[in-house]
């Protein structure tokens, strides 16, 4: 599946017509502004997530596509349709919630018909598409298994083929993998994107889980107070954000705030309280000489050392290691600066840990490329 995903970018088409289109989209609660003018499109057979924390107006968005929501101005089309006044019955897509909402007294197999009955479709046809569904979720065998003599995975499974059973043109996902726990969240976000890609349908996800984002999605909408603050590729949105609050929402970095000093190509010095000498930056951002600026730095970007680096190494901090966090994987060092603020390297543990090199209270040099922080101005 990895190949067809990386292939696939619809959005960089300046041809392509979106399968979903928010036009103009206000949506207010009396004085309450839930979203603010928003314009946003989703294309045919995108995995697309709507990221972001509690009350910036993702799930607002979600329920519009449904029909539990009518937007205050501005349009909603699916394929080119305004949804306005349309019925949640009659709009081709359906919705996967975080609590399943399963029937107790109805097997697994009649759970994932009950749509299909409610569309009235032969009873022949109705037991291929469960069977077909069961097969498709791996669940061949617990069709006539109720609710509650499943685990969470499998109830979420069972609630995930109910919703693929009509064969909506979207499949629109609020926070689905809630409920399980970490390790089986994460083998199921595979499970979902190579599911998904098979299909070759539309799957729209409300998330405030980055990792789960960055793992499921073929582009992610950052949003804050009802507005999108930027939509791009996981890739792009963690490795180029654009503002500070992309920067610190998407996984962990440092920002260390700066005066551009000189700003002459894609060569920028900046001129910290972190740092005595300046910091260099490798940027096409432009930026002019007196201005306010930051500077993102992710934890694994930053080198450690116990030693300094060779005289006229760019960009050297020396500190104080003040707190360290072993995560199996990789251990975070936590470095105080002369300053008394707090700079994060990253350490992947490639070797069996038996002695820590670097410790608590060691004096140790913090390093990095130019070209390895992002350069940010608002």
């Amino acid at each position: 599946m990895g190949p067809v995903r990386r292939s696939f970018s619809p959005w960089t088409d300046p041809d392509a017509v979106p399968l979903i289109r928010f036009e103009n989209v206000t949506k207010k609660y009396g004085d309450f502004t839930a979203i603010d003018n928003l314009t946003l499109n989703i294309y045919e057979r995108e995995f697309f997530a709507l990221l972001g924390p509690s009350g910036c107006g993702k799930t607002t968005l979600m329920r519009m596509v449904a029909g539990f929501e009518e937007p205050t101005s501005g349009k909603v089309l699916l394929a080119g349709k305004d949804l306005v006044g349309v019925p949640p019955y009659r709009r081709a897509v359906n919705m996967m919630f975080q609590s399943y909402a399963l029937f107790p007294h109805m097997s697994v197999a009649d759970n994932i018909a009950f749509g299909l009955k409610q569309a009235n479709m032969p009873k022949a046809e109705r037991d291929e598409r469960v069977k077909e569904m069961l097969k498709l979720v791996k669940l061949d065998k617990f069709g006539g298994r109720k609710p509650h003599q499943l685990s969470g995975g499998q109830r979420q499974r069972v609630a995930l083929a109910r919703s693929l059973a009509l064969k909506p043109k979207v499949l629109l996902l609020d926070e689905p993998l809630g409920a399980l726990d970490k390790k089986l969240r994460e083998e199921t976000q595979f499970e979902l994107t190579d599911l998904q890609v098979t299909l070759g349908m539309t799957f729209l996800i409300v998330t405030h889980d980055q990792e789960e984002a960055m793992t499921v999605a073929d582009r992610i909408a950052v949003m804050d107070h009802g507005k999108i603050i930027q939509v791009a590729t996981p890739g792009e949105i963690y490795e180029q954000p654009v503002s500070r609050y992309v920067a610190d929402f998407i996984g962990d970095v440092n920002i260390i705030p700066a005066k551009v000093e000189t700003a002459g190509g894609n060569a920028i010095k900046l001129k910290s309280p972190w740092s005595e000498s300046p910091i260099e930056v490798s940027t096409n951002v432009s930026a002019a000489n007196g201005s306010d600026a930051w500077l993102a730095l992710r934890p694994e970007k930053v080198g450690i050392s116990l030693q300094p680096p060779a005289p006229g190494t760019a960009n050297v901090l020396a500190g104080e290691v003040w707190d360290i966090g072993y995560l199996g994987d990789l251990s975070i060092y936590r470095v105080k600066l002369p300053s008394g603020d707090i700079v994060k390297a990253q350490i992947a543990n490639s070797t069996r840990l038996v002695e820590r090199p670097i410790t608590w209270e060691d004096k140790v040099w913090l390093s990095w490329a130019p070209e390895q922080a992002v350069l940010l101005t608002s």
